[in-house]
């Protein structure tokens, strides 16, 4: 997909969370529209470059031989001829597509029996050398920064969750049906009865969150797996988890119920070795003692141990005992070692029903035993916050977020009540705290649904499903069939996509289901309170008054529906979007791989009759005159949402909607963004002089160019 956006910066979109792409150019970013993209033809820019890359790649392919390396660097007069193309079967599919350029050499010795296993060496070296994992700069890799690391494992995280959650629907449904069915029925679901474990029939190990973390420490990719004292990089101040699982898939805090996480003896060998073990590096204040006492700056944190954990009270129990846990905290006071403290807040938009915030570090200035409110004894030890960190608000720490608005006349800056006139599910607002005189988002009919151009012919409504009320069996729903015998979305939170496809099929005008079926989920508007704002240096832009959990849609880009070839003479529109799904499923323009789908041959059938060029794509969607809110979202090197092909009426892949999902858990008032994806110098001017255009997305990451 590809798009253009003026009052705020947009362009081609490509997510990291494997998200389909999409291109945008817009006048923000501090350009004017006239600086922007003046004279350029209506081509994606990515696209553009798509050609001579591949031209390249093939050049490279033909050599048909590697040249491989040994991992001391010396060369051999004699060097060892590879099959390129056998190389590239070994390597992931991903690598050998990219054609990377892997000059590597090792000594060749005839006589040497087993070249094969030092080849095979070399091969998975080679491998990872094209993801980046050795630590050798090879083309095109960049060392990601902390913060990027932390926020790709928590995508992960969640992308697991919501498979887990999945398959936890799964089985209540299958329990649910059988339940309710008669004798005859309860026979016919007897097979899938039986794929309920002994465990889930007594309901054990049914929590989503539990399960991914454990599937992440099985799979080794907790990003920090050793602990370690200090602050953690990529994870600043004010940081919300959503789970304590969360915690420990980064390596935040090790254990998803124990208040304090601590070393033990086994790093007595390390680069701890001078100091004396257990030692706390991180607690978490929940509320779940009785004896515990918060005044955020100044705590008394209540040691672990006899506390009735299973009980209706919560209550003290059984006295505490100086070991473990509690040792530990006694120890970083002896060392005066400083621990991370992590704060527990109700939260009703969390699956956990708590957000858990990083409050900073604290040192252990006292301890002792004391009997605690239930007569047993219980350790206490005051902790006071170190100076020159981030300001404590209550407690919790509010860092640049803002407070959501209540009601209109709390809305500082209000130009404009509602963008959408009442066409949305709820109001959109628009905000300008930086022009003055401050005005409104102008220039534009604002539109719910697509407009389609008269020379474009809809293909005619899918056949659909036939089931009735709600599609619950994706073994029996034709629609789900399409999506690899499986529902792409989960019941919870009103409908979350489990990870980006290629393309979603969704229930159409022809299936049986209601308006309530999961798999209608893009269908149903806005469920989230956005509002339009006006930025110093970026135009206009776009923020949630809600929290948003990863995989929830958020808008779809809506416009004028029209052909690429009709606008290929006008310059001065940028908020045109290429509707590219043929092409990013070619991996065109250096595209993330996505999941593959079952109705991949489907779409290939179609791929090999497209006659027209595969660099350009043969629809757009025009907002520049009639759009709705997608229309602002601005670009970000680091985004927090991702582009989706949905297809619900019809199964054309070519005219398929563009849906923006949530790649992360969006908190309130954070800018939603997409990443516009322009390849640097591949805009030209009427001149054909390349146009360069900064960014100011502010990401720590940011590549300080839009194109």
């Amino acid at each position: 997909m590809v798009a253009l956006s003026p009052h705020s910066p947009q362009t081609y979109v490509s997510t990291p969370t494997n998200g389909a792409e999409c291109v945008e150019i817009q006048a923000g970013n501090g350009a004017s529209p006239k600086d922007n993209v003046a004279g350029k033809r209506r081509v994606s820019a990515r696209l553009q470059a798509a050609a001579k890359r591949k031209a390249e790649k093939m050049e490279l392919l033909s050599k048909r031989k590697l040249e491989l390396v040994d991992e001391d660097g010396e060369r051999s007069s004699k060097k060892l001829i590879v099959d390129t193309n056998k190389l590239k079967q070994k390597l992931k599919p991903q690598h050998a597509r990219t054609g990377i350029q892997l000059l590597i050499e090792i000594p060749f010795n005839p006589a040497e029996p087993k070249i094969s296993k030092k080849v095979a060496k070399m091969v998975e070296r080679a491998s990872k050398i094209s993801e980046g994992l050795d630590g050798i700069n090879t083309l095109n890799v960049v060392e990601k920064s902390s913060h990027i690391k932390v926020k790709e494992t928590v995508r992960l995280f969640n992308k697991y969750y919501l498979h887990f959650v999945q398959e936890e629907e799964k089985r209540c449904g299958v329990v649910k049906v059988a339940n309710k069915a008669g004798k005859k029925a309860a026979r016919a679901n007897k097979a899938a009865k039986e794929n309920v474990t002994d465990a889930d029939s007594k309901g054990k190990a049914k929590r989503p969150d539990l399960k991914a973390m454990t599937k992440m420490m099985e799979r080794k990719a907790v990003l920090y797996p050793q602990k370690r004292i200090g602050n953690i990089p990529g994870i600043d101040v004010g940081h919300q988890f959503y789970s304590r699982a969360e915690m420990v898939a980064v390596g935040f805090h090790s254990h998803w119920l124990n208040g304090i996480d601590f070393m033990g003896q086994s790093y007595r060998k390390g680069e701890y070795k001078h100091y004396k073990f257990p030692l706390a590096v991180a607690i978490v204040l929940s509320g779940m003692y009785e004896d515990d006492l918060d005044n955020a700056e100044d705590v008394v944190y209540t040691g672990q141990g006899g506390h009735d954990l299973t009980g209706s009270n919560k209550r003290q129990i059984r006295d505490q005992v100086l070991t473990r846990g509690n040792l530990a905290l006694k120890n970083c006071h002896d060392l005066g070692v400083t621990v991370r403290v992590v704060r527990g807040h109700e939260c009703t938009s969390s699956y956990s029903g708590k957000v858990y915030t990083y409050d900073g570090l604290y040192k252990v200035e006292k301890y002792w035993a004391e009997k605690g409110l239930s007569g047993f004894t219980v350790f206490k030890y005051r902790l006071r916050r170190l100076e020159g960190q981030p300001t404590l608000t209550t407690s919790q720490v509010q860092f640049a977020h803002g407070r959501v608005p209540q009601c209109t006349s709390e809305i500082r800056g209000l130009v404009c009540e509602d963008i959408s006139g009442g066409q949305e599910n709820v109001p959109i607002p628009a905000t300008n705290l930086v022009d003055d005189p401050p005005v409104a988002p102008t220039g534009y009919e604002y539109c719910k649904s697509m407009k389609v151009a008269r020379n474009i012919k809809l293909p005619a409504n899918a056949v659909g499903c036939d089931c009735e009320g709600l599609c619950w069996n994706p073994k029996t729903c034709s629609c789900s069939r399409l999506n690899g015998s499986d529902f792409p979305y989960v019941h919870r939170d009103d409908g979350r996509l489990v990870e980006a496809k290629h393309v979603v099929f969704e229930c159409g005008p022809n299936c049986g289901c209601s308006p309530e079926c999961v798999n209608r989920t893009s269908q149903r508007g806005l469920n989230y309170r956005l509002e339009v704002f006006r930025t110093p240096k970026k135009g206009w832009a776009v923020r949630s008054w809600d929290f948003i959990p990863a995989g929830a849609p958020v808008c779809e880009y809506i416009g004028l529906l029209t052909r690429t070839e009709d606008l290929d003479s006008v310059s001065e529109n940028n908020y045109i979007f290429d509707i590219d799904c043929l092409q990013t499923m070619r991996g065109l323009g250096g595209r993330a791989s996505r999941q593959q789908d079952a109705s991949v041959s489907m779409i290939q059938n179609i791929d090999k009759n497209e006659q027209r060029s595969e660099s350009v794509p043969e629809f757009c969607i025009d907002a520049a005159s009639v759009g709705n809110v997608a229309r602002f979202i601005n670009h970000s090197c680091e985004p927090n949402l991702f582009i989706q092909c949905v297809l619900s009426a019809h199964q054309d892949i070519k005219l398929a909607r563009v849906v923006l999902f949530a790649a992360d858990n969006i908190p309130p008032l954070q800018e939603l963004t997409y990443d516009y994806g322009y390849a640097l110098d591949s805009v030209h001017g009427p001149d054909g002089k390349v146009k360069m255009m900064p960014c100011f997305c502010g990401a720590e990451d940011c590549r300080k160019r839009l194109f």
